[in-house]
């Protein structure tokens, strides 16, 4: 009844976000200008009252344009491949020089793709830059079958074999894992598609080097707790309905919960800022919330699969992991090139869990192996933010260049 009880709160509250908004034209509209402190403060508290939903739709990636050179270009999306659980999508632009083609693997952890915007953006000056744009679990039919760990590694290589040969991967935070496994089951085939490089960027890679809060909870309890607890069906006014799901809200609820004063700090400064007409700093706050509320489902294989053989077991790193009961062996990458990133404030996947991969890509040529560690930074700001633009990209791109 969990998904039942959290869409039954949603609908009763939204009449009372429906008449903020209308209370809050009218305020603005038709007090008087002598009012007009009374006004701001009258405005704003209906704002924030109208703001107080999730969503559950993917939010714009809004990339209109890019710097290349000493130019503007326009970006169009395209999608390059669709399929049931997530699109193939490409930032497509239209100049004369060709450039590094990168697949940017993005995480499954309750929120859009859309996430890494800015990601994508900063890439995209230098770059020919693809996204995995994962769907809403609640939105695929059940017809479209199971979507787990090994599943999530299918998408990589076929995503991969579709953009085509010299391809470089960056993965996020989560998908580390599946991005090595991907690339280590291509190398083992000698797949002609076998990307020429890797960046691994804040991920799991072994999470029982330095133990995060985020490890600890997805470790503390069974199995069985997180399928009785966190999981639910489905509502059947949606696509997929009766697809059992980890909901995108439990996430939410969690993450928030771990810095609860920070949110209600941030909600706060958002408040003022609308009250005393600061629209710009107001902006960039409810932009932000406008991303981090919009939250998507996972299919609850995939959640439970994660919990089991990424964090519980490890199974990577201990050489147990298996892709379609076939043993994964990063031992067998021989030429595509690794780069690992990690954040010195990381409190979500902290030091050493990521460089992990070097250990098992045994294999490398020194040459092809390289760790950047950005002090200062938490995991967002390993892949977002003026450190990620200023500091961690150039390294990425150096690398990727390097490797052209």
């Amino acid at each position: 009844m969990l998904y039942q009880a959290y869409q039954l709160q949603d609908d009763l509250l939204a009449p009372f976000r429906d008449a903020a908004k209308s209370s809050k034209a009218v305020v603005e509209q038709q007090l008087l200008p002598t009012v007009d402190a009374l006004r701001q403060h009258l405005s704003a508290g209906l704002e924030m009252i109208s703001r107080f939903q999730l969503t559950h739709a993917r939010p714009e990636f809004d990339i209109p344009k890019v710097r290349v050179g000493n130019r503007d270009v326009p970006v169009t999306e395209e999608v390059a491949l669709s399929l049931p659980f997530g699109n193939l999508l490409h930032f497509r632009k239209d100049i004369d020089t060709p450039q590094p083609k990168i697949l940017v693997v993005a995480p499954l952890s309750g929120h859009f793709a859309t996430l890494l915007a800015k990601t994508c953006e900063t890439l995209l000056q230098d770059h020919d830059v693809y996204i995995t744009d994962w769907t809403n679990a609640r939105d695929v039919p059940l017809e479209a079958g199971r979507f787990g760990v090994d599943e999530y590694v299918d998408y990589i290589i076929r995503f991969v074999e579709e953009i085509g040969p010299d391809t470089h991967l960056l993965a996020v935070c989560q998908p580390c894992v599946q991005t090595l496994v991907a690339v280590a089951v291509m190398s083992e085939d000698k797949h002609p598609a076998t990307p020429r490089s890797m960046t691994l960027m804040a991920g799991p890679i072994d999470v029982r080097e330095s133990p995060t809060t985020v490890n600890k909870l997805a470790s503390d309890k069974p199995l069985s707790w997180f399928k009785a607890n966190v999981t639910a069906r489905v509502p059947v006014r949606y696509e997929g309905r009766g697809r059992r799901v980890y909901p995108g809200f439990v996430q939410l609820f969690s993450f928030v919960a771990m810095n609860v004063d920070r949110h209600r700090a941030q909600h706060q400064k958002l408040y003022d800022h609308l009250a005393n007409g600061e629209i710009a700093e107001a902006q960039k706050i409810k932009t932000f919330y406008d991303e981090y509320f919009a939250v998507l489902d996972l299919t609850e294989e995939f959640y439970i699969e994660t919990i089991d053989r990424i964090f519980q077991r490890a199974e990577l790193a201990t050489g147990e992991f298996t892709y379609h009961g076939r043993k994964v062996d990063p031992g067998k990458i021989l030429k595509t090139a690794l780069l690992t990133v990690e954040g010195g404030r990381d409190d979500i996947c902290a030091l050493g869990q990521t460089s992990a991969a070097h250990d098992l890509c045994q294999s490398l040529r020194p040459h092809l192996k390289r760790h950047h560690m950005q002090a200062n930074v938490g995991h967002y700001g390993t892949f977002n933010g003026k450190r990620w633009e200023r500091e961690i990209y150039p390294v990425v791109r150096n690398f990727i260049l390097s490797m052209e």
